[in-house]
This record gives C-alpha cells, sequence and structure tokens, in this order.
C-alpha cells in the first residue's frame, strides 16, 4: 500500500469513527466528506470501496444496531427512532424492517433473554446485523440481512 492509500483510509476512518460517535447527529455525505478531507463524491467512491457500502447505508446500519439495543430494553418504536437520530417513523421502519428482516415492533416484542444473559461485549457482537454480500441479483435485500452468530432472516 502507498502512503497516500494509507493517508486515505486514515481519513475514511476519521469519518467511519464520526458516524460511529454521532449517529444520532443529522449527518449527511458533505460533513462526512469534510471530515474526511475529501470532496463528497470522491468520499462516497473511497468509502464504499474500503467498506463494501455507502456512507449513508452504513450510517443507517448504525442507526439500527442502537435501535435494536433500546428495543430489547422496552422502549416505544417512536422513542428509538427518534433517540438514534431519525425523523420519519415511516422511513424507520422500513429500514429497520429492510435490515433486521423483522418490524420494529415484531423484533421488540420478541423474546430477548438469551441476550440480556450474555456478556455485553458478546451481546453487541452477536445481535449486531450485517450485511452478507448477494449471491444473485434476484435475491431480494432482507435475505442478506442476518445477525451476526444468528440465522438468515427470511
Amino acid at each position: 500500500m502507498t502512503p497516500e492509500e494509507l493517508a486515505n483510509l486514515a481519513h475514511l476512518r476519521r469519518a467511519r469513527d464520526l458516524i460511529d460517535r454521532e449517529y444520532a447527529r443529522p449527518l449527511d455525505v458533505p460533513t462526512m466528506a469534510q471530515r474526511a478531507l475529501m470532496s463528497p463524491a470522491h468520499f462516497s467512491r473511497r468509502f464504499r470501496a474500503a467498506y463494501g457500502e455507502t456512507p449513508y447505508s452504513y450510517l443507517m446500519t448504525r442507526r439500527i444496531e442502537r435501535a435494536m439495543t433500546l428495543l430489547r430494553g422496552g422502549m416505544s418504536v417512536t422513542d428509538a427512532c427518534m433517540a438514534v437520530g431519525c425523523t420519519s417513523l415511516g422511513s424507520f421502519s422500513s429500514k429497520f424492517t429492510e435490515i433486521v428482516g423483522e418490524s420494529p415492533s415484531a423484533y421488540r416484542d420478541r423474546d430477548h433473554s438469551a441476550v440480556v444473559a450474555m456478556p455485553p461485549c458478546e451481546a453487541k457482537v452477536r445481535t449486531r446485523p450485517t450485511r452478507e454480500p448477494a449471491a444473485g441479483a434476484a435475491r431480494p435485500a432482507s435475505s442478506r440481512i442476518r445477525e451476526a452468530g444468528g440465522d438468515t432472516a427470511a
């Protein structure tokens, strides 16, 4: 790897760290790109090449991950939506269903006693939504998403 490529990765990590820390804030690609010292278009291309998803997709995955934790604790869907920085309940519910494979209310109502019994660091790894690479174009997006350590979402 060239020194320039290493520097670009460091800048991309700064932007990813911003997303991880400030996911509940209104974040847009120009703000993230500014943190990475890149133009928005270049930043989006480099971020996708480095992390396998667009900056917006990464942001939404982090928001849904945090919402899953809040919902497991019994928070209402509306409150969880607002707490993670989403302003539209409908868009939040659609994205949650796409990523997790079930609606936020169904997820909240499901038994999470196994997660509660785990150490927090283990629960974070096992419940993190992950995107699997698509095997074919005909597969629906929701079938490519699974909770780490769990079954593929239906």
